[in-house]
């Protein structure tokens, strides 16, 4: 084991996703006019939101701040669909899909989130999308711990 990857461990002490208590899930489905999605988004104050198809899998997300700036440069119709501004997954074999679950270790995620803005955690079957994890997310998670 290297030096770094037993310092990781050791900042989070074996913790794994599940310990950050993290808040159900908000997702909208692509069918949702923006007006709505951002009113939702400011509601709960969420700067990502998860966007699903009528089955409830991940099409992509949302960044609510660079929607709102659409809106309000007028460049968005407030009925216009999320789906039109939603950033897709990409879903290519080359960039294999990272399962995120309540059980992957913090450490894992801590690497995950270096290449990505969020994580989506997910159930083991990836049917469901059960919270969003953020770096923001480890860092509130450490600070209470004080570790």
């Amino acid at each position: 084991m290297s030096s770094t990857q037993s310092t990781t461990n050791d900042k989070f002490r074996g913790a794994v996703v599940e310990d950050l208590q993290l808040p159900p899930a908000f997702a909208l489905p692509s069918t949702e006019v923006i007006s709505r999605a951002i009113e939702l988004a400011y509601d709960r104050d969420f700067s990502h939101i998860p966007v699903l198809d009528r089955d409830r899998k991940p099409l992509g997300y949302l960044d609510v701040a660079k929607l709102k700036q659409e809106w309000e440069a007028g460049k968005a119709n407030p009925d216009d669909r999320i789906s039109q501004y939603m950033t897709r997954f990409k879903r290519k074999t080359t960039e294999p899909y990272t399962l995120i679950t309540p059980a992957t270790p913090l450490a894992e995620l801590e690497a995950f989130l270096q290449d990505n803005i969020f994580a989506l955690v997910t159930d083991y079957q990836r049917k469901f999308v059960l919270g969003v994890a953020t770096s923001q997310d480890l860092e509130n998670f450490v600070s209470r711990r004080g570790f």
